[in-house]
């Protein structure tokens, strides 16, 4: 069955359905990556979004129970070149059409994926509506319908709950969190407990943690400005690590601001210079904010990182406290593990306050 994207400046994406054959509004992004489509879909900080893969052959590993970053898949559509007919891979359940099926997901394939990422980069990212028709009612209707309402207090659990382990004792405040990071603490024998994004600083506390995290989430990190008086209060208490949009948060929670990007930085590419540890890092990145470094001057924020290609602050420190923050994803889940020690340095600090606390 033809689909077409039909995007709000005019353009026209001639495709093919596979999964479900809703009509879908949303923002439509692109992710350069050329694995990790599986984790990408579930990522709920595409929540609301259509994701466009540069990549031209998406599924060649089909899908698999160990990959999953939530249960189910956050995006509200897929946009691909081809969809692989041929799945690789002993762990794979089912394949990629399977999955849209089972799923409800909407998914439009053979659509020229190099000329429409162009045109994103170009433009910037853009409402998009997913139709079987070129209908001008058809269209207009798809679009007046209200784009999906995406928070991070919506993507954030409801419940405290624990990833329990024998090391040091993390809360982490959750935005709409990956999996990945839950695995890669548990990696280094950290004991997480998990708080909505709208618990006190008070409640926090109340279990013993020796150190905060602030996950990624989906939307715009001003709409979240219920959290920020609880983050200022535990950074000057605990070691905080930022990340994605916990980077976001720590920052606009110390008197910085942020703004929307053009197209933002999604793929497993990016490549990031570390002043502290003069190196470069490739990185995993999903994110359409970031943080206006000419907001920092009067504060106690530090730049630590950078994106190489186009300068956008990647880290930041506070100079009189043991917290720091990081706009991509260390967790590498997708993408390259280069920053991985990301999670190494978070422990150290909790250790080294924890020690100098029990002088």
């Amino acid at each position: 069955m033809k689909r077409y994207l039909v995007l709000k400046n005019g353009s026209i994406y001639k495709g093919y359905a596979f999964g479900s054959n809703k009509i879908v509004h949303g923002e439509l992004v692109f992710s350069t990556g050329m694995t990790g489509y599986q984790e990408s879909m579930t990522d709920a900080s595409y929540d609301g979004q259509m994701l466009v893969f540069t990549y031209p052959l998406i599924g060649n590993y089909g899908i698999n129970r160990d990959d999953m970053e939530s249960l189910h898949p956050t995006i509200d559509a897929i946009i691909v070149k081809e969809v692989a007919r041929l799945v690789g891979n002993w762990r794979s359940k089912m394949t990629l059409k399977n999955y849209a099926e089972v799923e409800d997901l909407p998914g439009i394939s053979g659509v020229d994926t190099r000329a429409l990422t162009k045109e994103l980069r170009n433009e910037g990212s853009m409402e998009a509506v997913i139709v079987e028709s070129l209908d001008e009612q058809t269209i207009k209707t798809a679009f007046a319908s209200p784009l999906k309402s995406t928070s991070a207090k919506k993507a954030s659990t409801e419940s405290i709950y624990q990833a329990p382990n024998s090391g040091l004792r993390v809360a982490m405040m959750d935005f709409g969190l990956k999996d990945s990071i839950l695995r890669a603490l548990a990696k280094r024998n950290v004991n997480v407990m998990v708080f909505p994004s709208e618990t006190s600083a008070e409640e926090i506390m109340k279990s013993g943690p020796d150190g905060l995290l602030l996950s990624n989430g989906p939307g715009n990190p001003e709409d979240v400005a219920y959290a920020l008086p609880t983050i200022k209060q535990l950074e000057e208490q605990l070691p905080v690590l930022g990340i994605c949009m916990g980077h976001q948060l720590f920052a606009l929670a110390n008197g910085a601001k942020t703004y929307k990007m053009k197209f933002g930085h999604r793929g497993f590419n990016h490549a990031v210079q570390d002043k502290n540890q003069l190196r470069t890092n490739f990185t995993s990145q999903n994110h359409g904010y970031a943080v206006d470094e000419s907001s920092l001057q009067n504060t106690n924020l530090e730049v630590t990182q950078r994106e190489i290609n186009d300068g956008t602050v990647e880290g930041l420190k506070l100079k009189n406290h043991a917290a720091f923050s990081v706009q991509y994803h260390p967790d590498a889940s997708p993408g390259p593990h280069d920053a991985e020690y990301v999670f190494d340095e978070f422990i150290d600090a909790m250790k080294n306050v924890k020690k100098a606390g029990n002088k």
